[in-house]
């Protein structure tokens, strides 16, 4: 379905409005890097910052600019039901390829209130959803017996893109999950997690440092992809300290730091 380096893009700023222009420049960017996907207001996005208008601008200008290139996904979820219908029904009518929901954040939902959550979410739209498990920021575990009932039940919901740095739930989504009656796919949302998660078997990763090093984040992807397992593993290696620096502090503030030295943003 969505394989490989799906970018949580930046959402660009000028003079506190949308940079519409750097916005289209940067898929520009990422398509000619080899990047495989965007996903567009996501964490790395800051969703929680943006109005809701500033949302839907996002994912529609990015659906314009990457015109079918490469795949955007549009991350629609928030800790408001009604809102996240919204955005979901919204990013269907301007053509993302696929919708990303987070655990709604703050509240820290009961796995009852998930399941409820995501399935009311998921069949609202026919368009492929990845979930998104991220309990360092939510406060709240997809867990995976929840996550398969939501699998077995929501036949559009592909994938989970886990952040969760304990990796003994990773590789227990994997196991879970492989008993499906269809393939589901498995995404890193750590970065230092995304070889591993590729050796498992993972579909891909969502990792921030592809936003200022999409060549290279791309290529870890594809060199496990061709079993080029030795020459993926010193890229591992050699992206760490990258890594590393990008969540000096919160992301997306290094991020967007370093896309602004190398005159990619304001």
């Amino acid at each position: 379905m969505f394989y490989g380096s799906l970018v949580p893009l930046v959402t660009p700023f000028r003079d506190s409005q949308l940079d519409e222009l750097a916005l289209g420049q940067l898929i520009d960017w990422h398509v000619d890097s080899g990047t495989h996907g965007i996903v567009i207001t996501g964490t790395t996005g800051e969703p929680s910052s943006l109005s809701f208008e500033e949302r839907a601008r996002v994912i529609e200008v990015a659906v314009s600019a990457a015109n079918g290139r490469i795949p955007i996904l549009a991350g629609t979820g928030s800790v408001n039901h009604a809102e996240s219908l919204a955005l979901t029904a919204h990013g269907q009518r301007v053509g993302a390829d696929a919708i990303v929901l987070i655990i709604p954040y703050y509240v820290r939902p009961s796995q009852a209130g998930l399941y409820g959550h995501f399935r009311a979410l998921a069949e609202s739209t026919s368009l492929p959803v990845m979930l998104y498990n991220i309990p360092g920021r939510a406060a709240a575990n997809l867990e995976p017996d929840t996550l398969m009932r939501l699998a077995r039940d929501c036949p559009n919901i592909i994938g989970v893109k886990e952040s969760n740095k304990d990796f003994e739930h990773v590789a227990r989504v994997f196991h879970r999950t492989r008993q499906l009656y269809r393939p589901f796919h498995v995404y890193s949302g750590i970065e230092l997690l995304c070889f591993p998660v590729l050796a498992l078997g993972g579909s891909g990763m969502v990792s921030a440092t592809g936003n200022v090093m999409p060549r290279e984040v791309a290529q870890l992807y594809n060199l496990c992809r061709d079993g080029q397992w030795d020459a993926a593993r010193e890229l591992h290696y050699f992206l760490t300290p990258i890594n590393d620096a990008l969540f000096l502090e919160s992301n997306p503030a290094p991020a967007k730091t370093a896309l602004g030295w190398m005159g990619k943003i304001e």
